[in-house]
């Protein structure tokens, strides 16, 4: 064990102490000890024991843990803190701009123990309002762990699809005039993209050849039909499938459905001759059944239903009518009730639900009583002046740990609606968590069932909760159960939707904006919500204004 990772130990070392509190002595001293023995010119390993003791900067303590270092392999008071450190704070350490200090706050006054539950607290403007995290810090906090991700490897579908237009620019340049196709899980519009996958009307040959002196194209994996390059800039992973095992369309058929898809229409469809198909429509012509676009193609059971009554006409993003699940500057959002509501206007948008954090929310700014009279006030005139277009004055209610709703039922009759929402304690069993969201499920004043899971897409996988026994219960409560459009909520998942569109629960697809831009999520709702096969009749955020009105005159009743 050389110096360098010796003061790494116990640099590590210092910093958990200060994330857990400990003697603020002991861990300066282990600080200027990890300094220390990184510019010692002699190795600690070739040291005899007793020198190390009389090495300047290395005291009683600090030699002790040394030599425990270099007998055993490790140090176990830093095993001890590690192991009880959840995974998440500790890959914070990562993050430049927020020191061991800094994390400790946000681990255990925030509860925040991930970095991609960190970034989302950034983007809902939740760190700057904790002493000694400013606008500037959080901004800086946002940028670098933007990039920290993306050197992970993985990325939201929606980082994905913001730079769509640009590689596709790319690649068609390098293989102009060939067919060049995004494939995969892209195609498929799946959640999450480990490596964006392309089909080329190329040999594998030629393709190696044509990439071989771009620098930034790294190349990680060469197989017999497909190469996996890194581009190096974004952190991204793409692998290239050649036309050389079956062609190009059907590569391309083969690659934009999954597996339990692909066999089960290859079984009841063999007969296809996929070489005299120019495109994958053809392919469908020759099966005899309507065209299935790439997002559903997910499972089998959608061959039976486009052989037998053909697909229904998808949710659009131009049938969404008014934005439900908004927040404004009255908790954590960026805009004015105003702002949103006029940014709403020129969208087209009939109507917008502001729904602000409630009042368990103390890291969003939530709502006291006294506050909701006040932004109900406010709501009242602003629909005085922005009529026909209307403002629903709604909550988002935390759902406490006992499946209560933070506000007393004459608070909750004043709202249009409540969407009741989990924010805090997700470690909870799934019978403890099935209780509270059935609980507050069962609350006469819940209209929409926010956020079913609280997962964020590659930082927290949410709580365990049974989807058909929720859904149940939403349907015998005629609670509308959310899509978050959010790219890193998409939740509740579209794998349950089915289900919950068998027992006629309405689903309904919601920003949860924070922002004005937050509006544009709604296309990844829509996007969700059509591998669901979800009607424009089936979703709640595509009712006209009249129509939404007399939903909500007709629940309360």
């Amino acid at each position: 064990m050389d110096n360098a990772q010796i003061a790494d130990a116990f640099s590590l070392l210092s910093k958990l102490m200060d994330i857990h509190g400990e003697n603020s002595f002991k861990s300066k001293s282990y600080s200027v000890a990890a300094f220390t023995i990184d510019k010692l010119p002699q190795q600690l390993s070739e040291t005899t024991h007793e020198k190390i003791f009389s090495i300047k900067g290395i005291g009683e303590s600090t030699g002790r843990k040394v030599i425990e270092l270099l007998t055993t392999g490790e140090i176990n008071n830093l095993i001890e803190l590690i192991n009880k450190t959840p995974e998440g704070v500790m890959e914070m350490l990562n993050i430049k701009g927020i020191g061991p200090k800094k994390i400790a706050v946000i681990w255990k006054e925030m509860e925040i123990e991930t970095v991609g539950e960190l970034l989302y607290a950034c983007r809902e403007n939740r760190l700057k309002l904790y002493k000694g995290f400013g606008e500037k810090t959080q901004q800086n906090v946002i940028e670098t762990i933007e990039f920290y991700l993306k050197s992970q490897g993985s990325f939201l579908f929606a980082q994905v699809h913001a730079i769509e237009a640009s590689l596709k620019s790319f690649f068609k340049k390098i293989f102009f005039p060939l067919s060049v196709n995004f494939t995969g899980a892209y195609a498929r519009h799946v959640e999450t993209i480990g490596e964006l996958e392309l089909a080329i009307d190329d040999s594998l040959s030629s393709i190696l050849q044509k990439i071989a002196d771009i620098d930034d194209m790294e190349l990680l994996e060469k197989n017999i039909t497909d190469v996996l390059y890194k581009i190096t800039s974004i952190g991204l992973k793409v692998r290239i499938y050649s036309n050389e095992e079956h062609g190009y369309v059907q590569a391309l058929f083969t690659k934009n459905s999954s597996p339990e898809f692909l066999s089960a229409f290859t079984q009841q469809y063999a007969a296809v001759n996929y070489a005299a198909c120019s495109a994958e429509e053809d392919i469908f012509k020759q099966a005899g059944i309507p065209f299935i676009p790439p997002f559903l193609r997910e499972q089998p059971a959608v061959l039976l239903l486009a052989s037998e009554r053909g697909l229904p006409a998808l949710l659009q993003v131009e049938d969404i009518k008014g934005i439900i699940h908004s927040h404004s500057t009255w908790s954590d959002g960026n805009n004015t009730i105003e702002e949103m509501a006029k940014a709403a206007i020129a969208k087209g948008y009939e109507y917008l639900v502001i729904s602000d954090h409630s009042k368990s929310a103390f890291y969003a700014q939530g709502l006291s009583e006294e506050k909701i009279l006040a932004q109900h006030q406010q709501i009242d005139e602003l629909n005085k002046q922005l009529a026909p277009f209307k403002i629903f004055k709604s909550i988002e209610s935390d759902i406490l740990n006992d499946g209560s709703l933070d506000y007393s039922e004459a608070i909750l009759s004043t709202f249009d609606l409540v969407i009741a929402s989990v924010h805090s304690n997700l470690k909870m069993q799934e019978d403890k968590a099935m209780m509270r969201l059935m609980k507050a499920i069962a609350n006469p004043y819940t209209t929409i069932l926010g956020h079913m899971t609280g997962r964020l897409l590659l930082s927290r996988k949410g709580y365990p909760v049974n989807h058909q026994k929720i859904i149940d219960a939403c349907a015998a409560n005629k609670v509308v159960i959310e899509l978050n459009a959010h790219p890193s909520r998409l939740d509740v998942d579209w794998r349950h939707i089915d289900y919950a569109l068998q027992k006629n629960v309405l689903i309904s697809i919601d920003p949860d904006a924070h922002s004005t831009e937050g509006f544009n999520d709604v296309y990844y709702g829509v996007l969700v919500a059509q591998k669901a096969m979800v009607t424009k009749e089936q979703n709640m955020s595509s009712f006209g204004l009249t129509v939404f009105e007399s939903f909500l005159q007709n629940r309360r009743r």
